[in-house]
């Protein structure tokens, strides 16, 4: 049997909505610009939001079964969003940045790759629709 998920968004007026995943709220509005009030992020970006968290997830997990010892991992996402509407990404790039010492290049990419071709499912599904690119950075300690 597979899983079903489920989320409410609520308006709370003008452009901003919240919704509430698990009991955590994550507010969305448009910038005032845009007829909000700038309350919380875009939709959009949560998308981005969602492969970082994903694919972070995936990778500190495999690395720790790796037995590497990282200090830090951050993951920047950029998305090139298309000119015409409904304007979507048409590319996203995910930029890996690992802080600690002595760190293995092997097994950095080893478990970037198991999350982007195994284990992530966010991007899995963006791939059916855009290019998905990415890159690693290391920063000794």
């Amino acid at each position: 049997m597979s899983d079903k998920h489920s989320i409410k968004t609520e308006w709370k007026g003008d452009m901003a909505f919240e919704a509430d995943v698990n009991g955590h709220k994550v507010m969305m509005d448009a910038t005032v610009e845009g007829g909000g009030h700038d309350l919380g992020s875009s939709p959009k970006k949560l998308q981005l939001v969602a492969l970082s968290g994903c694919t972070g997830m995936d990778v500190v997990s495999i690395l720790k079964k790796m037995r590497v010892e990282i200090e830090k991992c951050s993951i920047e996402v950029q998305g090139d969003v298309s000119d015409e509407h409904p304007k979507h990404y048409t590319k996203m790039h995910v930029i890996y940045q690992f802080t600690g010492k002595n760190l293995p290049m092997d097994k950095l990419e080893k478990a970037v790759k198991m999350s982007e071709e195994t284990y992530c499912g966010v991007e899995a599904l963006y791939r059916l629709a855009i290019d998905v690119t990415s890159e690693i950075q290391v920063i000794e300690s």
